[in-house]
Order: C-alpha cells, then structure tokens, then sequence
C-alpha cells in the first residue's frame, strides 16, 4: 500500500468505450481506439480513466446487459487489446477503473438460460424469481426504471422473473451465497489484470426486500417528473443487506493492494454516504450525485448541496463530485457555455476526488439524435429523456466524422465544426480544453488545490460563491460570480491574490466578469508565476 491512497484527490476521466476513437472503421469506438489517444489523456493531466462496460453483450442497453463478464465484446477488440490498453495507461501513470455490473446480467447469459429452464434448475436461485400473485398478474406493483412493470411473465416455468431495468436484463439474486462467490471471481480476474479499481453500477440496488412487499405511492410526484419517481422505492431498493454485500465487494477488493471501490448509489446525500460503511468498508466513494442533480444552478442552491454534503460525511471520508455522465445531459447543455466553464472550475477545485465525463473537456452540447436512431432502451420508452444525447462521439478533428472514425459512427457527432475539436481548442488558449487542463495542471501541482482544506468564504453579495483551500502555507480562493454583470471580488484576508485562471481570461484580481470562476493565490507565496511559466503549455 502506498502511504496516501492513489485515489484521493485524484481526477478521474470517465470513457464511453463506444463514443471515443474507432480503430478498425466501424463506427464504433473501441479499446484499441483509446490506446491511440493514451498520449492526449496523459497530456490532458488526468489521473485516472474510468472504463465504461466493454465486455460481451447483446447491447439492448449498450454493455450494462452482460453476457459474459470476463470477457471483451468483439466489438471493443479482446482481451489481449485489453491488456495493451492497461499497460500503455500504466506506462503514462494513468490507473484504470472498469465497470462491474452485478445486479443484473442480460437474459442470454448462460447463468440465466440455465436458471429459466426448469424451476429445479441448479442456477434457478440465481435469479430472482417469484409466483404470481395471488389473484395472478405480477407478485408486486414494483415499476422499471425504463417503464412498465419490473416483472416478466416465464411461461414455460409459470412465474415472473424481476428486471429493475429492461425485461432482457433479469435481476440476480444476491442473496444466493453462489452468486456472491461468482461474483468475487468476476473481480478478482480483472483485479489480476491489474485494474486500479472498480465502479460498482447500481450498488445501492443489490438487495430487495424478501416479503417483496409493494412499494408505497409517491404523493409528490407531478406528471412531466421522471417515471421512476412515481414509487417511494422502499422495499425495491436501498434495503439493509445491500450495505452487506457493499463490505463483501469491498472485501474482495481489499485482497489486492491499493484498488479503489467506487459505487454507484443514487440517493439523497444523506442515505448516500452511508454506503461509505459504519467503519468505512463499503466504498471508498460512494458517487455524490449533487451537482449532477442541481437545479436551479445558483450561488444558494450549490451553497447549499455543498455544505449539507460535506457535513453528511463521515470522518476522514474522501468527498467526489461530477457534473455528469452517461446517464445525464451534457453540462452545457444543462448550464449554456459561459455556466459550465465555471462548473468546471468548481468541479475540478473542491475538495476530493473529481469525475471528468469526456468530451465535457471540450464543452460538447447534447448531441441531435433523431428518433429514428434511438435506440437506448429508456428513450425508447421516454423519448423526451434519451441518455444518448450525451453519448455522441468524441470530436478531434476536421476530418469525417470529427476524427472519431472513417465510417459512418453508431451516433451522429453532437456538433461539426473545428470549434468543438480537440485540434482547435488545442490550440486557443481561450477554448475549454484549455481551461480544463490549466484546472488539472494546478491542481496536481498546488497541494492546497489537490488536497487542501475547504472552508467558506464570506461574501457580501448573494450572486457569488467563494471558498478557500489551504495546506500549510499554500492557500487559494475560488470565487465563482453567478451575476450578469462585472463585480468586485473578495479581499484577501491576509494580504493580496495573485490570478492562477479565470474562466473568462481576466487578470484582475480585483473584478470577476459575467459568470467568471477564477482560481487567486496569495501574493505572499512566490510559487504561481514559476507554476504558470512552468509547463501548462505543450
């Protein structure tokens, strides 16, 4: 073990395998693809790469239905192609995160054929299985999150299968010590690989109520809210044995040095970060779904989902924040591109560990995919709410298709043009991948931005939020104004703030521009002018 955890304060980076470099001219994205780019990811600065699913699937909801899970899709290239990618990462000193899926598997993994070929099959408890009701129909009211009842009727064997997601996608049963087992096989083959950590999809999922009692109505909910707020998810999910399969994932991960866990657990912040465990042996990082969430985006409402999340967490746990993925819109879409510049600052300069979504480097917008090209199995059911917008290709250059392929991608590029390329941003000193990397290079190289401490800093005027980081005698502030118009900064408690960045090119320590983040350090420390001179240029 290493005496400080690679992973805190770390930047992560999070890759759509389908969406950033085809190799082969397909038009889908692929590992061999991200080999190629491993030079851009370490110039960029970040820390490590978060993989999303490559492995066998049928692809109803593209990789999160798997049919083999220690296995490369075809598509994606092999497991030799997957070896290559972690040794050139590792050979950049980028770690590798890959996504484990272990709530549901898709209904033509062997494990399910098996389980639904005879109630006395040897995997049918595998699976979650249950009669009909008694009156008939399906054994509870629980809902999918892409529509519908979460029950199948299986003719042949007379009972109903659960599928919290897409009716190919059946519910394991974790509370079948085999299937644990299988699963702890799963990890440690791609922990052998040498994989630096795993994203646990869906973690706060795994256990279900055993009575399988129906869940209450939620007399909140409005039509036009998403569908799958329509039920109060008491006896579906978050249940108090998921918080025992968190410690038995943790476990397996923990027989191997210095791997990070990282669950996937959509709840209020409160709930959230109890899958950190009572003795913090679940997650290292339960994902904090704040800022992704946020609406309306102010200096009140960030204030707020900042301050109730950190004080929410438990001793020495490590905070994380992301503005989004691939199950949210795009950033700028969300906040229009003077706004997400000054995310970016706040995401890559609070305290803890930052999640980047690619593309968002570039300030890529939704992409326009007509409802003739959809096909995710939730904007198939909600086509207002289509995850796919957000998955279009990685644009690098002017040639065909953005540089993402030769062919014709599974997506259109969100938008033409070299202004939404890496070529062209590369080079303007203005462009978002500019301000997102400088963001990178201060905060591996300042030690109060990589792992500082966090306080408030007071404003007077309600339209700005600021706070400082500090470590030793290194000490920044963040001030981010939300106004429209220009406004004096704070002053410096002790003495005067020298610029690191401004997301509106400003110098002035003194003013912030319309909806400008800006990094200041204290004039008293000689380090920021070498720092800026040093080498944020390539």
């Amino acid at each position: 073990m290493t005496a400080r955890p690679w992973w805190r304060g770390a930047a992560l980076y999070q890759i759509y395998p389908r969406s950033f470099a085809d190799s082969n001219g397909d038009g889908i994205g692929d590992l061999p693809g991200i080999v190629r780019k491993a030079d851009y990811l370490q110039w960029l600065g970040i820390d490590a790469v978060w993989l999303g699913p490559f492995y066998p699937s049928p692809m109803v909801d593209f990789g999160y239905d798997v049919s083999d899970y220690t296995g490369v899709d075809p598509i994606f290239g092999s497991l030799g192609d997957f070896d290559e990618l972690v040794t050139a990462l590792h050979a950049r000193g980028i770690r590798v995160v890959v996504d484990f899926v272990p709530n549901h598997s898709s209904d033509r993994h062997p494990w399910f054929v098996e389980s639904r070929s005879s109630r006395t099959a040897r995997r049918r408890d595998w699976y979650v299985w249950a009669d009909p009701a008694a009156g008939g129909g399906p054994p509870n009211n629980w809902e999918s999150y892409f529509g519908g009842n979460a029950w199948e009727f299986d003719p042949a064997t007379g009972q109903y299968y659960l599928h919290t997601y897409h009716r190919t996608q059946p519910d394991l049963n974790w509370a079948n010590s085999e299937v644990r087992q299988a699963m702890a096989d799963v990890l440690r083959f791609w922990l052998a690989r040498g994989v630096d950590g795993i994203r646990v999809d869906v973690l706060w999922i795994l256990a279900k109520d055993p009575a399988l009692r129906d869940n209450p109505l939620n007399d909140q909910w409005q039509p036009g809210e998403p569908y799958w707020h329509r039920q109060v998810r008491r006896y579906s999910e978050d249940q108090p044995e998921a918080h025992t399969h968190a410690r038995f994932i943790r476990a397996v991960i923990d027989e191997f040095p210095d791997r990070v866990m990282i669950g996937e657990v959509v709840l209020p912040a409160e709930r959230a970060v109890a899958y950190y465990g009572v003795a913090q042996d679940e997650a290292h990082l339960p994902l904090n779904f704040s800022l992704a969430e946020l609406t309306p985006w102010s200096p009140q409402t960030l204030r707020a989902a900042i301050d109730d999340y950190l004080g929410s967490l438990p001793a020495g746990a490590e905070p994380n924040w992301f503005l989004g993925n691939h199950d949210f819109e795009r950033i700028t879409s969300r906040l229009g591109q003077r706004m997400a510049r000054l995310a970016q600052v706040l995401l890559l300069t609070l305290p803890g560990t930052p999640l980047l979504y690619y593309g968002d480097e570039l300030g890529l917008p939704n992409g326009r995919i007509p409802v003739d090209l959809m096909s995710d199995p939730q904007a198939v059911a909600f086509p207002e709410r289509s995850r796919e917008a957000a998955r279009t290709p990685m644009q690098w250059d002017t040639t065909a298709h953005a540089g993402f392929s030769t062919a014709t991608p599974w997506l259109p590029v969100s938008r033409p043009g070299a202004k939404w390329t890496v070529g062209q941003q590369h080079k303007d000193p203005a462009s978002m991948l500019s301000l997102v990397r400088s963001l990178l290079y201060y905060r591996a190289k300042n030690p109060a931005l990589r792992d500082g401490n966090y306080a408030p800093l007071p404003v007077t005027d309600p339209r700005m939020l600021a706070f400082t980081r500090t470590s030793g005698d290194r000490g920044v502030a963040v001030v981010a104004s939300f106004a429209d118009e220009v406004m004096p900064a704070p002053a410096c408690p002790d003495g005067q703030w020298t610029v690191l960045l401004s997301s509106a090119a400003n110098n002035d320590p003194q003013i912030l521009k319309p909806m400008e983040g800006k990094v200041l350090e204290m004039t008293r420390h000689t380090s920021a002018a070498g720092e800026r001179q040093a080498g944020i240029r390539s």
